[in-house]
C-alpha cells in the first residue's frame, strides 16, 4: 500500500520539494492532496502532474479560477478556505500530513490532524512555537506521531535513534549565521529587504529568509527543540555553523557528540520523515569533505536580538511565544514592504511582548485571541 500524503503548502518550499520526493518513489508514496494559500497556476500545474484526489485553495478568491484550470480532471475535487484545510487533513485516506504552511494559519489544521490520528511530518515552526506544549500533549493523547522536517530538528532526531533513553546534556543547534553574519550594526542600518532575501546556503520562502537574517528563524528553532525533544532552554545552545554541513547534533553525558552531516538539501530531512525508520535513496550530491573547513562560532545577540527575544519567550512560557511569533509576521511583513526598517523589527517585537497581557495556562481559543492582539499592537508599531 503506497504512504497517501496530505501536503499543506504545497506550492512552497518544502512542498514543492516533497513533491520530488513522492516522484523518486512512487512506488511508496502518492500524494492525497494538494493545497496552496494563493498560488493557484502553480497548486494547478502540480495537480495536472500528480492527479491527488483533492486539492485546496485557502484563498476563496481563487475557487473559481482553480476550477476552471482543473476543468479537465473531473476526478479532482476542488476545495477552497480555511475550514477545508482543517477537514481535508481528517480524510480516512490520508497516512501523513506534511505541515509545511508557514506561519500561525498552519497551527489549526495540524491540530484538526492529530486529532484524527495522522503521523506529522512537521516544517511548519508557528505550530510548536505557539502551542508547542498543547501540541505535543495532543500528540500524545491521539497516539499521533510527530517527526521533524527542518533540517536541524532532522539532524537532532536522527542523531537520537537508538539513543531515546540516555539522558542529554545538550542539544547543539547549527544555525548558518545569516547574510549579515560578518556586518557592523552600521551596516545593518541600511540593509534592505533584497539584500536580506538573498541567504548564502539554504533556498527558502521570503518571510523564513528574512527570519533567517534576523536570527528569528533560530530562535524558533530553539523553542521547537524544546517540546520536540523535551529539553529546556538552558540544555540547548546555537552555534553559527556557516558552512551549513552539520545541521546540528546532541551531546550526552558522557561527553560523546553525536551529529548529522549531509550537503544543504531539504530533500533529505522530508523523505526521513516520510520513511522513518528506513532510510532510501535519495539522488542528488553527496557530500565531500575533503578540503574542506568547518566553522563554529557563539551567535551575538547583541546584534541579532531577535534570538535572545525567542529564549525570552520561552522561558516566560505561558502565551508569549504566541505574542513573539504574530509580532514577528507583522514585522517580517512590515519589512519586505520598507514599511519597518531591518533593525526596528526587533524593537517592535520587544515591545508588542512587553504591552500584550500575559496568561500563564492559555487555552487555544486564548492563543488565537492572543495572536490577534499582538497582530494588532505589532501593526501600531510598525506604522510609527
Amino acid at each position: 500500500m503506497k504512504q497517501q500524503i496530505c501536503i499543506l503548502g504545497s506550492t512552497g518550499s518544502i512542498g514543492t520539494q516533497a513533491l520530488e520526493v513522492i516522484a523518486e518513489h512512487p512506488d511508496l508514496y502518492e500524494a492525497y492532496c494538494l493545497t496552496a494559500n494563493s498560488q493557484v497556476e502553480k497548486l494547478a500545474e502540480q495537480a495536472h502532474r500528480f492527479r491527488p484526489a483533492a486539492v485546496v485553495i485557502a484563498d476563496e478568491t481563487h475557487y473559481d479560477r482553480l476550477c476552471t484550470l482543473l476543468a479537465d480532471c473531473p476526478d479532482i475535487k476542488v476545495y477552497a478556505g480555511a475550514q477545508a484545510l482543517c477537514e481535508v487533513v481528517e480524510a480516512e485516506p490520508v497516512d501523513t500530513v506534511l505541515a509545511a504552511m508557514v506561519g500561525f494559519a498552519g497551527l489549526r489544521p495540524a491540530i484538526h490532524a492529530i486529532r484524527a490520528h495522522k503521523k506529522i511530518c512537521l516544517a511548519n515552526k508557528e505550530t510548536l512555537v505557539v502551542a508547542g506544549e498543547l501540541v505535543m500533549r495532543l500528540a500524545q493523547e491521539y497516539h499521533a506521531p510527530v517527526l521533524p522536517v527542518d533540517s536541524e530538528h532532522s539532524a537532532i532526531f536522527q542523531s537520537l535513534v537508538g539513543d531515546h533513553d540516555n539522558e542529554i546534556e545538550k542539544l547543539l543547534l547549527t544555525a548558518s549565521g545569516g547574510p549579515f553574519l560578518h556586518h557592523s550594526p552600521e551596516q545593518m542600518a541600511a540593509v534592505t529587504a533584497a539584500d536580506a532575501l538573498r541567504h548564502p546556503t539554504w533556498d527558502m520562502g521570503a518571510k523564513i529568509t528574512i527570519d533567517s537574517a534576523t536570527m528569528m528563524n533560530k530562535g524558533f528553532e530553539v523553542i521547537e527543540a524544546r517540546w520536540l525533544f523535551g529539553v529546556p532552554a538552558e540544555k540547548i545552545q546555537v552555534l553559527i555553523h556557516p558552512q551549513s554541513i552539520l545541521h546540528s547534533a546532541v551531546q550526552y553525558v558522557d561527553g560523546a557528540v553525536k551529529a548529522q552531516l549531509g550537503v544543504p538539501d531539504m530533500r533529505l530531512p522530508i523523505q526521513y520523515a516520510f520513511s522513518y525508520p528506513r532510510r532510501l535513496h535519495l539522488s542528488g550530491e553527496r557530500l565531500n569533505l575533503f578540503g574542506r573547513a568547518l566553522e563554529f562560532y557563539e551567535p551575538d545577540t547583541q546584534r541579532f536580538p531577535c534570538l535572545a527575544l525567542a529564549y525570552e519567550a520561552l522561558r516566560r512560557g505561558g502565551n508569549t511565544p504566541c505574542v513573539l511569533n504574530a509580532a514577528n509576521e507583522v514585522a517580517n511583513l512590515a519589512f519586505r514592504n520598507a514599511q519597518c526598517s531591518f533593525l526596528h523589527m526587533a524593537d517592535v517585537i520587544a515591545e508588542t511582548m512587553a504591552r500584550v497581557p500575559f496568561i500563564q495556562n492559555p487555552t487555544l481559543q486564548q492563543l488565537f485571541d492572543t495572536d490577534a492582539e499582538a497582530r494588532r499592537v505589532a501593526a501600531q508599531l510598525t506604522d510609527k
